[in-house]
């Protein structure tokens, strides 16, 4: 068996947080609509570990941490007319957009900010403190990852 690999996984906290995922137990993240953000999703493996980084609020940063259960989902929201990730261009036959089905590990008692993470790390490290990313998926490498699992889990 492989060892799992970290992804970066940002989603606005007033669209659905961390409390959200706690409350329902797994989600199905969909909704992307940013080929680089869908083919790093394609990369994923049951078992990743993926952190939960809440953006655009204040203090963006990373707050919990979920884990890969289903991967190569096709996306429901590019089929739904009502849906504000509707793509008239995605046919079921082939569609565009994929998804996965993540489950909630834990919340940090502590959020490790945006601010702090610049502090630690150089965008060579870290593509999340790249000037301009607005990537929703990104990949973490092992090594980085893990101290912030370390950093995270100091309290």
């Amino acid at each position: 068996m492989t060892e799992p690999r970290y992804w970066l996984m940002k989603s606005e906290p007033n669209v659905y947080s961390i409390e959200d995922l706690k409350d329902e137990g797994t989600t199905l993240w969909d909704g992307i609509r940013n080929y680089q953000a869908r083919n790093f999703m394609r990369e994923m493996q049951i078992g990743d570990q993926v952190f939960f980084y809440h953006s655009n609020c204040k203090p963006p940063g990373i707050i919990g941490l979920m884990e890969v259960t289903e991967t190569h989902l096709v996306d429901p929201t590019q089929f739904d007319s009502k849906s504000n990730y509707f793509d008239q261009k995605s046919k079921k036959e082939s569609p565009r957009w994929d998804c996965a089905k993540l489950k909630y590990v834990k919340k940090f008692e502590k959020l490790l900010s945006l601010k702090e993470i610049n502090e630690r790390f150089n965008e060579s490290e870290l593509v999340l403190i790249k000037k301009g990313n607005r990537l929703s998926i990104m990949p973490i490498i092992s090594k980085i990852a893990i101290e912030l699992l370390e950093e995270l889990e100091k309290v």
